[in-house]
């Protein structure tokens, strides 16, 4: 199944990948502002001879077109950077500007990308079908992968493959579960409104500060008590507006939250309870509530041929004992939208190594990557979509 002229490209264009991966990492840039990153991503696919087009206002979709009839398998790397800034100060390629940083490892994804492309190019007579290559913007606020469907990166596409480089998971360890692997991920923003006044004086009031500290304490029965123990879900608050002066009871009291879980149905009865637990506490003070409950991110299920299929290439091509099962995060990332009807799946690759300080958490600004676990990345890539199109029956 694994293809050793894959592999031996995959060698051969290891230090070009590390070099544009730096080269992306001291010039970072946010969701929908990536104008440099994909100027230079196309220039690479120019020079390899891929054909592509571009998307707006930024990203890339490509096609390596197989020498034989088959299916259409997509690789998928994201491109954008945070508004985070980097303080890994002894860094020859650290970010060029400041408060802008790629913290996340999307800088390896889009490199690990363009060098499975090299090397699935120098095979692509012998392919049984196309690959499309997705360079999306704009993950991080969870809009780039939508905003790529609508403009065909899934048309007449079978499969999708990606993949997420992971610091807590030991470099170069791989992890491709069947069903789910990251939650989906919604915002919650709840606004209760009582009646102001002078704060000697509350019995002329309905202070919104008790409303709403009420309600945040309730919240999390909704997990502990309507919720299954066996459907995982997380409901926060992280942040509260209310008040205005010490002196002064509050009229207004607006709440911003996340809801995590890995089921639709679960997904559903929470919000349902949610609108409830607002509405009741507002009542029973005799404040009203506004609640906004913003879909985000579905959760990421693998479907379970496309995982095993990913499990066996990284035995195949790296050997059982790179293998490992991480646990499902509750952290969101919308692959999911691509993969909701569509079989795929999605890898973690452990990038994790504490004498390389690349241990730190993603979105943190010491965040950085162990740059040897990237041809492991990049062949993982190639070699997943070989394998797919081999496929007979898939």
């Amino acid at each position: 199944m694994v293809n050793t002229t894959i592999a031996a490209a995959i060698k051969k264009h290891t230090q070009d990948m590390i070099a544009f991966r730096r080269e992306l990492h001291a010039n970072p840039e946010l969701s929908w502002e990536e104008v440099r990153t994909t100027q230079r991503i196309a220039q690479e696919l120019a020079k390899i001879g891929i054909e592509y087009r571009l998307t707006e206002p930024t990203g890339i979709i490509a096609e390596i077109k197989g020498g034989k009839p088959g299916k259409t398998v997509a690789l998928r790397a994201d491109i954008d950077a945070l508004p985070v800034l980097e303080l890994n100060d002894s860094l020859e390629y650290k970010s060029t500007i400041k408060g802008k940083m790629h913290a996340c490892g999307h800088d390896a994804h889009t490199s690990m990308l363009l060098t499975a492309a090299k090397a699935l190019y120098e095979v692509r007579d012998q392919l049984k079908g196309n690959i499309r290559l997705i360079f999306q913007p704009a993950e991080e606020t969870a809009k780039g992968a939508s905003a790529m469907i609508k403009q065909g990166a899934i048309e007449n596409v079978d499969n999708v493959f990606g993949m997420h480089i992971w610091s807590t998971t030991a470099s170069g360890k791989v992890s491709c579960n069947v069903g789910g692997t990251f939650a989906s991920a919604d915002l919650l923003i709840v606004k209760f409104k009582g009646r102001g006044g002078h704060g000697s004086m509350p019995e002329a009031t309905v202070d919104a500060a008790i409303v709403a500290s009420s309600f945040v304490m309730n919240l999390q029965a909704i997990v502990s008590r309507e919720t299954s123990s066996l459907d995982s879900a997380v409901v926060t608050i992280g942040k509260m507006e209310v008040g205005t002066r010490f002196n002064v009871i509050a009229e207004n009291a607006v709440l911003d939250g996340t809801v995590r879980c890995f089921d639709l149905e679960t997904r559903t009865r929470i919000e349902a309870a949610i609108r409830r637990y607002a509405e009741h506490t507002a009542a029973m003070y005799g404040a009203t509530a506004e609640v906004d409950y913003i879909y985000g991110t579905l959760p990421v299920i693998n479907e379970e041929r496309s995982a095993l299929l990913a499990q066996s290439v990284i035995k195949q091509a790296f050997g059982e004992e790179t293998l490992m099962f991480e646990k499902p995060t509750p952290g969101g990332e919308d692959f999911s939208f691509y993969i909701e009807n569509i079989p795929g799946c999605f890898a973690l690759l452990g990038s994790g190594n504490a004498e390389k300080d690349t241990q730190w958490a993603h979105h943190h600004g010491c965040f950085n990557v162990d740059e040897d676990a990237m041809a492991t990345g990049a062949e993982l890539y190639a070699q997943y979509a070989w394998s797919y199109l081999q496929q007979e029956n898939f």
